[in-house]
């Protein structure tokens, strides 16, 4: 079933849960996976407006939908709960600032919302690398080889590598509060030093 919602407004987040449990009659999983970029570019030159777009969607709009499915379904029923982080909660790089600065929050915001939506409720994150995803586009399209130079598992990342692990997730009953790198090894790269993903 499909939706039309802006994923930070808090009466269309509602409206689309309560069409959920009007038709399927539960809300066992919720991944939240929009996310948005508006502000490529060195942090200090992101103005106001930008920066919060960027945590509007990419922290707010999580709590917002944890929160309506906890009151929808899950506070009464359990479930699970997974986000989409990314690989630049835990490295630096030019002209993704903003973006990185909310995926670090949305890492803590699981540990946190895992803490207290326990035990009916895991909450746990997903941070995939470089994949060949839309929003990523800017950093593999016709730089591939680039990519594939700092991934140890030789290969960008697709969409199905993620969703395999969102899977595991949603089967792990004894795993909560937790961030799986979903990266080909990318971030090792950017451990020693190497350049990180797209970041040129």
């Amino acid at each position: 079933m499909g939706w039309a919602a802006h994923s930070a407004d808090e009466a269309q987040a509602r409206a689309c849960l309560d069409a959920t449990v009007d038709r399927f009659g539960s809300i066992d999983i919720l991944v939240n996976n929009a996310g948005t970029n508006p502000a490529y570019g060195p942090l200090v030159e992101v103005d106001r407006e930008r920066f919060a777009k960027t945590l509007d969607v990419n922290v707010w709009a999580p709590v917002l939908w944890t929160g309506q499915a906890w009151r929808a379904w899950m506070r009464a029923h359990g479930g699970c709960v997974i986000n989409t982080a990314s690989l630049g909660a835990y490295v630096v790089g030019a002209n993704l600032g903003a973006y990185n600065v909310s995926k670090a929050a949305l890492v803590h915001v699981t540990r946190q919302l895992a803490l207290e939506l326990a035990p009916g409720v895991r909450v746990n994150a997903l941070a995939p690398g470089v994949c060949r995803t839309k929003l990523a586009s800017t950093l593999w399209q016709d730089r591939e080889d680039d990519v594939r130079r700092v991934t140890p598992l030789g290969r960008i990342g697709e969409p199905e590598d993620v969703a395999e692990a969102a899977l595991f997730l949603t089967e792990a009953s004894w795993v909560t509060g937790q961030t799986i790198t979903v990266d080909g090894g990318q971030v090792l790269v950017a451990a020693v030093g190497g350049d990180q993903p797209g970041s040129r």
